[in-house]
């Protein structure tokens, strides 16, 4: 979709927004009609039943199927990383990218493990966005060209989307996003990243801040703060999100910084969301909050802080199996098991 056609980009994002679907409640009604017919008590499933009719209202299928789940990683980089906010080098974006295309990544075990799908999308790395303390991170074209080159990441075709992220300086960025939107303390919402030192820490606090006040009046508008905070893997996968919820596909989110993406469509209507599903409680910075504040209740909650989309994608096995039980289960009549004496 050409989102650069217009002279105010942004309205072009805007105007997807009321073309949302919404969830397909015949294809839940579905799912559960045969849920009472499968071969436990009523409920015995817990979450995993919740987690299928979930599947099947934004697939819009009274059978969800999860044949081509896919984990998408985008990668950017972030001019603010010249004031020592993280302990590692800029340089660790690109060598972890090769390491992703080695298979020598958390990532790559996760995906094999679960017969996931995995694509990874280089923003340009050598052109890192402009230092956010001084002034906007992106300009208005090239953020919401970066949302477009997100929304062309699932062109491939998926039925399910797991969202996921790499990027030296990306939690300092997806901090900026939170304080922002949420308002507070700037200390609730940053978080040591890749293990800074309690100096590093104060850096990124004071990163933050300086932030805050140069953009200061400039902030009430969601993309606004996505373009001048954020950075290019933030944007695309915005721009992800919101094909996923056009093509009908549900998403599982990563950890902190996926969640920044997300905060912003959620800020720019409520139920932006509603086909997403959070794939774990992250250990870094406020995400706890960050999950009660997107109304979402994670699968996971392993004390990960990782990024890579492990995360999603962990979940994404649980989503897998959720699924898998729903179709491949018996019904009380198939097995010839008795039911209840008061069953419908």
């Amino acid at each position: 979709m050409d989102m650069s056609a217009s002279g105010l980009p942004f309205d072009d994002v805007r105007r997807l927004i009321p073309m949302m679907p919404g969830p397909d409640e015949d294809a839940v009604a579905t799912v559960k009609a045969r849920d009472q017919e499968l071969t436990k008590p009523a409920g015995a499933l817990g979450r995993l039943e919740d987690i299928v009719e979930w599947v099947a209202a934004w697939q819009g299928k009274g059978q969800p199927e999860i044949r081509r789940p896919i984990v998408c990683v985008f990668a950017g980089n972030h001019g603010v990383v010249k004031h020592g906010v993280s302990p590692y080098p800029q340089s660790v974006t690109r060598q972890m990218l090769e390491n992703f295309a080695a298979g020598g990544a958390a990532i790559n075990q996760i995906c094999a493990a679960y017969d996931l799908g995995f694509k990874v999308f280089d923003l340009a790395l050598d052109l890192p966005t402009d230092d956010f303390t001084q002034g906007a991170a992106l300009d208005e074209k090239s953020c919401v060209a970066t949302m477009a080159f997100g929304m062309e990441a699932i062109a491939g075709g998926a039925d399910l989307l797991c969202l996921g992220e790499m990027g030296i300086g990306n939690t300092t960025s997806a901090a900026a996003i939170f304080a922002a939107l949420y308002g507070g303390p700037v200390a609730k919402w940053v978080g040591r990243g890749t293990g800074v030192d309690d100096a590093g820490l104060a850096r990124k606090r004071a990163v933050v801040e300086q932030a805050l006040a140069t953009h200061a009046g400039h902030l009430d508008d969601p993309l606004e703060v996505l373009r001048r905070l954020g950075g290019r893997e933030v944007a695309a996968i915005a721009g992800a999100i919101l094909a996923a919820r056009l093509q009908r596909i549900p998403v599982i989110l990563d950890g902190y910084v996926v969640c920044a993406a997300a905060a912003v469509l959620k800020a720019m209507d409520p139920g932006a969301l509603d086909h997403c599903i959070a794939g774990h409680r992250s250990a870094e910075g406020g995400h706890g909050e960050v999950l009660e504040r997107l109304g979402l209740e994670p699968i996971l909650d392993l004390g990960m802080r990782l990024g890579e989309g492990t995360g999603a994608a962990l979940a994404a096995g649980i989503v897998k199996a959720a699924v898998a039980a729903h179709n491949g289960m018996a019904t009380f009549a198939q097995a010839a098991v008795s039911q209840r004496p008061d069953a419908p």
